[in-house]
């Protein structure tokens, strides 16, 4: 295994706080040495001048659809983790609404198997309920034995109230984390986008803000009765935010993520009618970006993740019967700098921080920080460097982003996961 010198990059580790100049020095899969700038002398087999670039955790993205197995024509565990590499993102949770679902010990297995030599680390959610039925529960105990950390019926909220409430109160003891997918179907259902002024210009069904309210409602309402923790996903609405928010200062254990698509852009990106823009929960008003983004700089959204939600190019070509989601991971610490940190709405340190250090944190893996003796997972990148997104150049199988054409600032250089360089611009 290769001896990696990083020379002269700026660390910053969310984790402690560490923000300085110096040296990192890699070998046999962990970091060896944060040293002073010159400070450690040897030789090293790759040799890194990170002059000018930022030395960080690599990310932590706690929301990704890999389609593997049974969809892979739009992304694989290979070619998600190769997108994820492009993108700093160094481990990963993988969303359990394939095809089979993963609803048994023996898919957990193959996933994780298949991930072993991928270029990120894969962390395996597995389902609340049998196929994703929202009805029978799965059995969490052999599925936490086969490896899975997390527990979602995500693409789908768990339509049986009792059934979601035994999770939650299984999924400590069994050291699992529910990340919930928060919607009222019912409200939800038929509706393509937003519901107000765009959908109405369209002339297009939308989905209320209330269907994911309702949702974010019950999942707070069952963590606040029993006294167990649930993590609530995507949150996209101001109304969500405010009842996150409270039930925080009330003291029940939730925690929250947000995605880049819904602190950068609005439902006016619908107008074209390009269904790339179509993910669920939908893109929302300029209201609910604000609010996404005070959420963000107060603490009230813990994360940010990406709902990586890779669909063919055939599949989103009709916007009417396209496939809801879009992909994420190389492009989200640049969206975060480019939508957060530059108009200052928060430092660079509480981005990194929402992107590595809270979501290992969250899930309880050991990630989203720099010591020596630690995993040597990091990522090197410009913060000042812009780029334009061409889906052309992206690295997994599809290119459904929603940023394309969009000019960001902050490129990652390297990336650098289990000691071993996977990803070099």
């Amino acid at each position: 295994m290769d001896t990696i010198q990083i020379c002269g990059a700026r660390i910053m580790d969310p984790s402690t706080g560490m923000d300085k100049i110096g040296d990192i020095w890699v070998e046999n899969g962990k970091i060896a040495a944060l040293a002073t700038e010159g400070e450690k002398a040897g030789e090293a087999s790759v040799r890194i001048d990170a002059g000018g670039l930022v030395a960080a955790p690599g990310l932590v993205d706690m929301h990704v659809h890999l389609r593997d197995p049974g969809q892979t024509e739009k992304e694989d565990i290979v070619s998600g983790c190769r997108a994820a590499a492009a993108g700093g993102v160094t481990s990963l949770l993988c969303m359990p609404n394939t095809r089979p679902a993963l609803d048994t010990p023996e898919l957990v297995h193959w996933v994780l198997e298949k991930a072993k030599q991928a270029d990120a680390r894969v962390y395996c959610a597995c389902c609340i309920t049998q196929g994703l039925g929202g009805q029978q529960p799965a059995d969490l105990g052999a599925l936490r034995e086969a490896g899975a950390i997390a527990c979602t019926d995500d693409g789908r909220p768990v339509e049986n109230t009792a059934v979601l409430a035994q999770a939650m109160q299984a999924a400590p003891l069994l050291g699992m984390r529910v990340v919930a997918h928060c919607e009222d179907l019912y409200l939800a259902a038929g509706g393509l986008m937003n519901e107000g002024e765009v959908s109405r210009t369209l002339g297009v069904k939308g989905i209320p803000a209330a269907a994911e309210d309702a949702g974010t409602a019950r999942e707070i309402a069952l963590a606040a009765a029993y006294g167990v923790p649930v993590h609530i996903c995507h949150v996209s609405t101001a109304t969500s935010v405010e009842l996150i928010r409270d039930a925080k200062r009330r003291g029940v254990a939730v925690t929250a993520e947000t995605a880049p698509h819904y602190f950068l852009l609005t439902e006016q990106s619908l107008l074209e009618r390009d269904a790339d823009y179509r993910m669920n929960p939908p893109l929302r008003t300029e209201q609910d970006r604000l609010a996404i983004i005070r959420a963000l700089a107060d603490g009230t959204l813990d994360a940010v993740a990406t709902d990586h939600a890779p669909h063919t190019p055939q599949e989103k070509a009709d916007f009417n019967k396209a496939p809801n989601g879009s992909i994420g991971m190389e492009t989200s610490l640049a969206a975060g700098i480019t939508a957060l940190v530059q108009p200052g709405e928060l430092t660079l340190m509480q981005l990194l921080e929402k992107m590595s250090t809270a979501p290992a944190r969250i899930l309880g893996i050991d990630a989203g920080s720099l010591r020596v003796g630690g995993p040597a997972d990091l990522v090197l990148f410009d913060p000042n460097e812009a780029w334009t997104v061409d889906p052309q150049k992206l690295h997994g199988k599809s290119r459904n982003t929603p940023f394309k054409g969009m000019t960001l600032t902050g490129r990652v250089r390297y990336t650098i996961c289990r000691g071993r360089l996977v990803f070099q611009a």
